[in-house]
């Protein structure tokens, strides 16, 4: 597996200290992040997931613990819109430059405005994919809104 992917050259690029930590992907899991937390022994708050969405129509970029669940009405209020709904795989695909289940906040085609889970930044660190399936990033908190341009808000059901 090559870890050179967009999400880690956009690490390193911007100077961001991170390291690379790899697990047994199963494509067949229900829940990939939380098989991925599980799969580490790392705590799920830790370990978030990066879903693309739509507010008012216009694609976002949302990471959130792999426990939970977005609250569409708080991502809304996040990005100052009136509704929410979850982007197709297909054009999460084609819009980050990603396959699903490796679909990184980081060297997306296309950078979106981003929010992360508040609560995201009480951890010493957070794990988010890196590119590809079975490759994580683990990385300070502010180093993730650092790299991405992200805001925080508290946006899980």
């Amino acid at each position: 597996m090559s870890k050179a992917t967009p999400a880690t050259r956009a690490l390193a690029q911007a100077g961001i200290d991170f390291e690379l930590v790899d697990y047994d992907y199963a494509g067949d899991a229900d829940h990939k992040g939380l098989q991925a937390a599980q799969a580490l022994g790392e705590p799920p708050g830790q370990v978030l997931k990066t879903l693309l969405a739509y507010v008012d129509g216009k694609p976002v970029c949302v990471v959130v613990p792999s426990d939970h669940e977005i609250a569409m009405k708080k991502l809304a209020a996040a990005f100052h819109g009136k509704s929410a709904q979850m982007m197709p795989p297909a054009e999460a695909e084609r819009s980050s430059g990603y396959h699903v289940g490796g679909i990184s906040p980081l060297g997306q085609r296309k950078r979106l405005p981003t929010v992360v889970e508040a609560a995201a930044a009480a951890h010493p660190y957070v794990l988010v994919n890196a590119g590809q399936r079975g490759l994580l990033a683990k990385l300070a908190p502010q180093a993730l809104l650092d790299a991405t341009a992200a805001t925080l808000a508290p946006i899980v059901a």
